[in-house]
């Protein structure tokens, strides 16, 4: 995905882009004082998830480790989830490349009316094309942390909720031709999001929510409310950021130091009607790209992945799933 991003001064700039056991904490989890059951979030198991994307390869749309990538995680859906539903589809690049996409979905407790959804990309850029070695900028990017992180945080959720039901239903959504898009023209990002919020796999899906994680894995990350969340989806950005500082991640979940970043879910927000929030490391002053330094080269491998920041994702979402009706 090409995700650029700029602080904001003022007035935003658009910038485009293209459940195991109760509330016991694990060894070295932050107390919390506010909510009353959560699963422990393993980030061990999520880490290894990432190991089993990056093995099939780099994946991209059209290719063996793509396929190969979808049908590992309809599996893991199929093992965890109540329902799981598959779409698949054909769309067309801005380069005129037809793909062939599918979009993963898989529902915990889809009878009930509360119910959230949280999503993640997990296709990968084919060109690394902000690579510093310019000959390395038409190889495919391995997407450890842009793809392969936030899915893994999505699969451990998954995991757990099987093994430790919650009161609400989730529905856990993996868009595919994420990352496929021209700098510069916004419709040609997201596809399989544009694809999944015109053909939405529920008729009438209205969940309360909607959380879209993007890069959640990489060491150092800083995660502040992105501006169209906060036009969007105000009040659940609140939620998700005092629930993590009440965790203890306030390392992690800033108040400041964000930008405007065109992603999923803004294509949530404007073509499905669901408020939706985008939790994304995003570093404006820090680096070039404003986004980890290892943003859409080849070095976005599983050497760049901390098991420190899986864990204030994944626990922070757990929390929130376990306690929405408190």
């Amino acid at each position: 995905m090409t995700l650029c991003i700029c602080a904001l001064l003022g007035l935003a700039s658009l910038i485009s882009c293209g459940a195991s056991g109760t509330s016991t904490p694990a060894a070295g989890t932050p107390a919390d004082t506010a909510t009353t059951r959560a699963a422990n979030f393993d980030a061990d198991t999520a880490f290894a998830y990432i190991e089993k994307q990056c093995g099939f390869g780099p994946r991209v749309p059209n290719t063996p480790a793509h396929k190969a990538c979808a049908q590992w995680i309809e599996q893991r859906l199929r093992a965890t989830c109540d329902t799981a539903i598959v779409q698949r589809a054909t769309v067309t690049t801005f380069d005129n490349t037809q793909l062939n996409i599918q979009n993963l979905i898989g529902s915990v407790n889809p009878q009930a009316e509360r119910r959230i959804l949280l999503l993640a990309h997990y296709d990968c850029r084919p060109w690394a094309d902000e690579d510093p070695d310019p000959g390395k900028r038409q190889q495919a990017v391995m997407g450890a942390n842009d793809a392969a992180s936030g899915v893994a945080v999505l699969l451990e959720l998954a995991r757990q909720m099987s093994l430790n039901r919650p009161d609400i239903g989730v529905d856990l959504l993996f868009v595919d031709a994420e990352d496929w898009g021209e700098e510069g023209n916004d419709d040609s990002w997201a596809l399989g999001t544009q694809y999944w919020a015109e053909h939405p796999h529920v008729a009438g899906y209205r969940p309360m929510f909607g959380i879209l994680l993007d890069m959640v894995g990489a060491r150092g990350a800083q995660f502040a409310p992105e501006y169209f969340s906060k036009q969007y989806a105000p009040s659940f950005v609140s939620l998700v950021w005092d629930t993590a500082k009440r965790l203890g991640f306030q390392s992690f979940f800033r108040d400041s130091g964000s930008g405007a970043v065109t992603d999923d879910h803004i294509v949530v927000n404007q073509r499905a009607n669901i408020p939706c929030l985008d939790i994304i490391d995003m570093r404006p002053g820090v680096t070039e790209s404003g986004f980890f330094p290892q943003w859409h080269t080849t070095g976005d491998t599983l050497e760049q992945i901390d098991r420190a920041t899986l864990h204030a994702v994944g626990q922070t979402l757990s929390h929130l799933i376990y306690n929405l009706n408190n």
